[in-house]
């Protein structure tokens, strides 16, 4: 039986190396560490190999729930993955040890309140922004497209998957901007 761990920041800014020496000290022989959303699995890709690696047995560890799953459904889909390999989940600073029923359900309860402090910020993020626009200041983030490179382009002959390729955009951005929308 092996101990694993895996550490989390959402920014750049933050430091996992706390969480790492937290680990190390729990007896974790390998720590895979990154810097990623955790509101998703999409490019987390240490925790997909650490997930690929774990052997039945194993134990995956993490100083807290949170920094393993964001979302109610990513974390029960985790587990669900390391059930079906016999790969217990441990957090090394809250009560959580899937090998038991009272750690397993304290898991579900500690991810529900992370999914939902998670709205909560978006739901405060969204109300700001409604602020900023209502007082003028917010604008929304620049257009990354010029408007007028395509539309001139476009009146030189050029299709869409070639001014695509030579602005960096996607066709559907050309596509879109050429019927009337915007950026």
């Amino acid at each position: 039986m092996a101990f694993y761990g895996y550490a989390r920041a959402s920014t750049t800014d933050q430091d996992v190396a706390i969480q790492v020496q937290t680990l190390t000290r729990a007896g974790c022989a390998v720590v895979r560490a990154e810097k990623a959303s955790g509101t998703s699995r999409r490019g987390r890709t240490e925790l997909a190999l650490l997930l690929d690696f774990l052997r039945p047995g194993d134990t995956l560890m993490v100083t807290r729930i949170d920094r393993l799953a964001r979302s109610i459904r990513d974390l029960q889909d985790i587990v669900a993955e390391l059930r079906a390999k016999g790969v217990d989940l441990r957090a090394s600073e809250q009560p959580i040890d899937t090998g038991t029923a009272a750690g397993k359900a304290f898991l579900d309860m500690l991810g529900v309140f992370a999914e939902f402090e998670t709205n909560l910020r978006r739901e405060r993020q969204m109300e700001g922004i409604r602020a900023a626009r209502a007082r003028g200041v917010y604008k929304g983030r620049k257009p990354r497209i010029d408007a007028e490179a395509v539309r001139r382009l476009k009146a030189d002959g050029m299709g869409a998957a070639a001014i695509a390729r030579l602005l960096g955009i996607g066709r559907a951005s050309v596509y879109r901007l050429l019927a009337g929308g915007s950026r």
